[in-house]
C-alpha cells in the first residue's frame, strides 16, 4: 500500500487559482491587516530573516499585548503576529516603525526576501548573502516602480550551500567561488560579478513587471507569465554571459543544535514562538528567522542550549517535533476542517506519539486543514491533509486520526 502512496502535492502556493489574476494582491502585511476568525492577522517582512535584539523584544511586546501571545514563521523566513484587534492598525504601527521594522510604508509588501541563514556565521557558502539581502531591501525601497511587485514576488539568496536555492523563488542568486554568482530567472541563468548581484536581482523584477504588463494577465509571480513572455535578463539591462543547462543546488538545512563557533540553530514548535520563547533567544548580536520555522542565534554557543531546550524551542534534530509543521486550522480559520495544530502535537491521541524521532533524514511533514494547504513546505513533504468525515488523507491514503501517528512515520521514511 505504501509503494502505491500518491507523490506530495505539486508545491503551488496558489493551488486552484487562475492564470489570469483579475483582482488586486490582497497579500496581508505589517500595514494592511487580514481579518481571520482568531482575530486580525498582520504580516511582517524581514529581509534575510534578520531582527536586531531591540526588534526581537518589540515583537514579544507586541505579540504579548497587541496579539494572542506567539509570533508564528513563515515558510520565507517572515513572521505573522495573530489574534489582534479590530483597531490596534496604528498602535501596531507606530510600535513596528520605532523599532526599524517598517523603514518604507510603500513597499513594506514586497520586501520578500530569503537568504542563506547561516551565511557568514560557519564558514560555509561562497559568499555572505546576508549582505546581499540588506543591499537588494535598500535597492527595492528607493526604487517607487518596485511597490507594484506583489507581495507573493519571492527573491533567494543562497550562499552557495543550496538551503534556500529551491526554495521557489521568483529571482534566485547563487554565490559561487571566485567572488561571482548566478542569477537564475524563469528557467535561465546567467554568471556576472556578485557586487553586481543585488543590483542585477532588482533590474529583473522591473523585467518581470514589463513583461507582466505586455501579457496582460496580471501575473504576480515568474511562473504565472504566459507562454512566450519571458524575462530576459540582458533586455533587463544586466550584463552578464548565459549558463547553459542551470541547476539549482540542493543542500539540507541547519539542523538544530550548534552551528559555527558563536550561532545555534533552533526550531519553532509548529512554526509558533511565545513572547517568552522570543525573549529566551536574547543576548545575541542578531537573530534570523528561517524558511523552515526556525531560528538562527547569532552571537550565542553550546553553552545556551540547555536554556533555550528549558524554554520549549527544539534544540535536537531527534526532537518528535523536528520538521513537523501546521497550516492554522481551526479556530483561527473558518476553511480549515480541523484544529490540525492539535493533531500535530507529539502525544496527543492523533499526534505523533512521545517516541524520539530517528536522527535517520526523514521527509517533513505538513498538517493542512484544507486543500489550500497553506504554508506548505517546498520540494518533497508528507501531506496531512483533513477531510470533512473528521479523519485524514496522509499522502492520499484514508486515515482515522487514532492511526496518524503510525502511518505518518511510515510515509516519511519510506519514500
Amino acid at each position: 500500500m505504501l509503494a502505491a502512496m500518491p507523490p506530495t502535492p505539486p508545491p503551488t502556493p496558489d493551488p486552484g487559482e487562475p492564470r489570469i489574476r483579475d483582482r488586486g494582491d490582497a497579500c496581508p502585511g505589517a500595514l494592511r491587516l487580514h481579518s481571520a476568525d482568531d482575530g486580525r492577522l498582520a504580516r511582517l517582512r524581514l529581509p534575510g530573516g534578520r531582527l536586531t535584539p531591540r526588534q526581537v523584544e518589540t515583537l514579544a511586546d507586541a505579540a504579548e499585548t497587541l496579539g494572542d501571545g506567539r509570533l508564528s514563521i513563515t515558510s520565507r523566513g517572515n513572521a505573522e503576529l495573530r489574534g489582534l484587534a479590530d483597531d490596534c492598525g496604528a498602535e501596531l504601527a507606530a510600535l513596528l516603525g520605532e523599532a526599524g521594522l517598517l523603514p518604507s510604508p510603500t513597499h513594506e509588501r514586497v520586501r520578500n526576501i530569503v537568504a542563506s541563514p547561516a551565511s557568514g556565521l560557519d564558514g560555509l557558502g561562497a559568499a555572505d548573502v546576508q549582505l546581499w539581502a540588506r543591499e537588494l531591501d535598500a535597492h527595492l525601497r528607493s526604487a517607487p516602480w518596485a511597490a507594484a511587485l506583489s507581495g507573493r514576488f519571492l527573491f533567494v539568496l543562497d550562499d552557495g550551500r543550496g538551503d534556500v536555492a529551491r526554495l521557489g523563488g521568483d529571482v534566485t542568486l547563487v554565490a559561487v567561488r571566485g567572488g561571482e554568482a548566478e542569477l537564475h530567472v524563469g528557467g535561465r541563468a546567467v554568471r556576472l560579478a556578485g557586487s553586481d548581484a543585488p543590483g542585477a536581482a532588482l533590474a529583473v523584477a522591473g523585467g518581470f513587471l514589463a513583461a507582466a504588463r505586455e501579457a496582460g494577465t496580471g501575473a504576480w509571480r515568474v511562473r504565472e507569465l504566459p507562454e512566450g513572455y519571458a524575462v530576459d535578463p540582458a533586455e533587463s539591462g544586466v550584463t552578464a554571459r548565459p549558463v547553459p543547462a542551470p541547476e539549482l543546488p540542493q543542500g539540507p538545512p541547519p539542523s538544530p543544535g550548534v552551528l559555527g563557533p558563536a550561532a545555534l540553530s533552533v526550531l519553532a514548535p509548529l512554526g509558533r514562538l511565545t513572547a517568552a520563547q522570543l525573549r529566551a533567544l536574547l543576548p545575541a548580536d542578531e537573530v534570523r528567522l528561517t524558511p523552515w520555522r526556525g531560528v538562527v542565534v547569532a552571537g550565542a554557543g553550546a553553552d545556551r542550549l540547555p536554556a533555550l531546550d528549558a524554554a520549549g524551542l527544539i534544540t535536537r534534530p531527534g526532537s518528535p517535533w523536528a520538521g513537523v509543521t501546521a497550516c492554522t486550522g481551526r479556530p483561527g480559520c473558518a476553511k480549515s476542517l480541523a484544529d490540525v495544530r492539535a493533531d500535530a502535537v507529539p502525544g496527543h491521541p492523533g499526534g505523533l506519539g512521545h517516541i524520539e524521532a530517528p536522527v535517520r533524514p526523514v521527509l517533513p511533514v505538513h498538517f493542512s486543514g484544507c486543500e489550500r494547504r497553506c504554508g506548505h513546505p517546498h520540494g518533497s513533504w508528507t501531506d496531512v491533509l483533513a477531510t470533512a468525515a473528521g479523519d485524514y488523507l496522509v499522502d492520499g491514503v484514508p486515515t482515522p486520526r487514532t492511526a496518524l501517528p503510525e502511518a505518518v512515520t511510515a510515509a516519511r521514511t519510506t519514500r
